[in-house]
């Protein structure tokens, strides 16, 4: 039998007191942050951000991640209208050569102790000359410096004006003022970091930087000087806080909204669309409660290209190139591996809702007229066993592989590669490709944007014309939509050249694509827009 003193008696009662004083702190950090989860947004990212630069804005997680940090002299609304942002108003002359932009004067940098006495400081016209100077700069190799070529000269008048000078009008300039690439940055900031401003981003926009460890957390904190606000007066963003992960499982990711760890998905990806998805495209009974779908039309038209640059590579051949794009149907395609969500591409490659989208008649499923292109192929060139290859990534294997049956019932052998994205890239870009898996996704909304993937001067890797295609008809209608201020005359012009594109066929254009988000139904005013932009200063999160 043990017996206790009153000595041990007493450090027992100390030690339990501890204990609870433990699980007491415990249990109010655990509840401190369920009263707080409803103030910080999270997302995922299949892929880590290379920078938080704005002049390396490329690709779509740099773009949302870089939007949240920094803004430009003029944004677009959810009906893609080009809004003021730090400009408030502006003037364009009447030959549309001449932009003279009035900037706010109540707009901040983030607050960074290189700034001085009051750790920031009012942005000027001044930054925004030194802003775009810096995304010409070579020493910078900026992704962005394609914006400017259409720009004679920029300047800052004074502290609140910026004149801009174009060579030739350019109707949708404005519209490529949205870009990030056009944010304005402090230059003692910038040279301060140098290369590593990347991971030290000082901007203006609705959060600001708070920590990044790459592949695994990035952080942003509510800017509490940002200059927006609601309709009501109160201050923007409403949300302290943005938290991104980086699982490159797309399973995971699925996996971590339903457990609500994360608050929205950007996608519909095969690994969980018939999880969350009947075959009608509806939300399925057991996620209908929790989860709210968002969808509409999205600027991206996902094709395959046909690199036609080498008269060797088979699937350059113009005879195969119409077999395939008549080979599968595209309805069928949309219906079953996509449950519904998009449109088959029958028509040319410029998507829907954009000016040029005219319903001109494109490829349709005829597959004994695919045959008979075959057939005449095999004739003309003595190859009785026309054999292409496919290379993708894995997201979309299951699109190649639908179409490598359907061209092997026209008579033609077609061998699917899989291949990292990074990969995918280089190599096309490399035009080592015979034919590969690509999408375009409007940087602005403006089909030049789409035309100029096939416009001659824009070869890779000088610029997205990845296919080599060379028309000199088509170039001819290229320069002279550049020059055209009519915005009707324009369009007809943008529905001439997309004709031609399905004339030639360069590419297999596959569907239109939607904007599918899924969010927890506690997330309220994340909208959607064609171009996918991720918007977060006007969302709340419900308790």
């Amino acid at each position: 039998m043990i017996k206790l003193t009153m000595q041990h008696f007493q450090l027992i009662l100390k030690q339990l007191s501890i204990l609870c004083l433990l699980l007491i702190v415990v249990s109010c950090q655990q509840q401190n942050s369920q009263d707080r989860d409803h103030l910080v947004f999270r997302y995922n990212e299949h892929a880590n951000i290379t920078s938080l630069d704005p002049a390396f804005a490329k690709d779509q997680r740099n773009i949302w991640a870089v939007h949240q940090l920094f803004n430009g002299l003029v944004e677009m609304d959810t009906d893609l209208n080009v809004i003021p942002a730090i400009a408030s108003s502006w003037k364009i002359s009447e030959d549309a050569l001449t932009y003279v932009f009035t900037l706010r004067e109540d707009v901040q940098f983030h607050k960074h102790h290189l700034f001085g006495k009051d750790s920031t400081r009012t942005v000027t016209a001044f930054d925004f000359e030194y802003s775009f100077g810096r995304i010409l700069d070579d020493k910078l190799a900026s992704s962005g410096r394609w914006i400017f070529k259409s720009v004679e000269s920029f300047k800052a008048l004074d502290a609140t004006t910026f004149k801009i000078q174009l060579k030739q009008p350019f109707p949708a300039f404005l519209s490529l003022l949205t870009m990030k690439y056009c944010s304005v940055v402090p230059k003692e900031i910038v040279e301060h970091y140098g290369n590593n401003f990347r991971s030290n981003p000082i901007g203006t926009g609705p959060f600001q930087f708070k920590i990044w460890e790459e592949n695994t957390k990035l952080v942003l904190r509510r800017n509490p000087t940002y200059f927006e606000k609601d309709a009501q007066g109160k201050n923007l963003p409403y949300l302290e806080a943005i938290a991104i992960t980086f699982l490159p499982d797309k399973q995971s990711e699925f996996l971590q909204f339903a457990q609500g760890n994360i608050d929205f998905l950007n996608s519909l990806d095969p690994s969980y669309q018939d999880e969350i998805l009947n075959a009608a495209g509806k939300l399925r009974e057991t996620y209908a409660e929790k989860v709210r779908m968002i969808s509409g039309p999205y600027l991206n038209t996902e094709y395959l290209g046909i690199y036609i640059g080498d008269s060797t590579n088979v699937s350059s051949h113009h005879l195969l190139r119409k077999a395939m794009n008549y080979s599968f149907d595209r309805e069928k395609m949309i219906t079953y591996l996509r449950s519904g969500i998009g449109s088959p591409a029958n028509h040319g490659f410029i998507p829907k809702g954009l000016p040029g989208f005219d319903n001109i008649k494109g490829f349709d499923y005829q597959p004994e007229l695919a045959k008979k292109l075959v057939k005449q192929y095999s004739k003309e060139t003595g190859n009785a066993a026309p054999e292409v290859s496919i290379t993708t990534n894995g997201q979309y294997l299951n699109f190649c592989e639908y179409i490598q049956r359907a061209l092997e019932k026209i008579g033609i052998k077609a061998s699917v590669n899989v291949i990292p994205a990074s990969t995918l890239r280089e190599l096309r870009s490399k035009g080592e490709l015979p034919i590969f898996r690509a999408s375009w996704i409007a940087d602005y909304p403006d089909a030049e944007n789409y035309l100029s993937l096939f416009y001659s001067k824009n070869f890779t890797p000088n610029g997205p014309n990845y296919t080599r295609f060379k028309n000199a008809q088509f170039d001819e209608w290229y320069e002279t939509a550049l020059r055209e201020t009519d915005a009707t005359k324009r369009a007809n012009i943008y529905t001439k050249m997309d004709s031609l594109l399905v004339s030639e066929a360069p590419i297999i254009p596959l569907y239109y694509d939607q904007v599918v988000r899924f969010t927890r139904k506690n997330v309220q005013g994340l909208g959607i827009n064609a171009l996918n932009l991720l918007e977060l200063k006007r969302v709340r999160k419900m308790k």
